[in-house]
């Protein structure tokens, strides 16, 4: 697969995704992406994105500022 912007390799990798909520912000570690080795932009497939979903989600619900999370689930293939 090529980057979109700048037409690189992607690559598996793994990186650190953060969501600012309106009372919260989440921030989950080791999270499976595709990463290109050019520009660094990063690419999530369907099944992390809807995994991230669910994470921030669940995490909006509790009472805290911050929130930080380890990335459970399959990694990418």
């Amino acid at each position: 697969m090529n980057c979109f912007y700048c037409k690189g390799n992607m690559k598996n990798s793994a990186t650190t995704h953060v969501v600012n909520l309106k009372n919260c912000i989440v921030v989950v570690k080791n999270v499976p992406c595709l990463e290109c080795d050019q520009c660094g932009e990063t690419v999530y497939i369907n099944e992390v994105a809807l995994r991230l979903e669910i994470i921030v989600k669940a995490t909006d619900t509790t009472i805290t500022e911050i929130s930080i999370v380890n990335y459970t689930g399959e990694s990418v293939a």
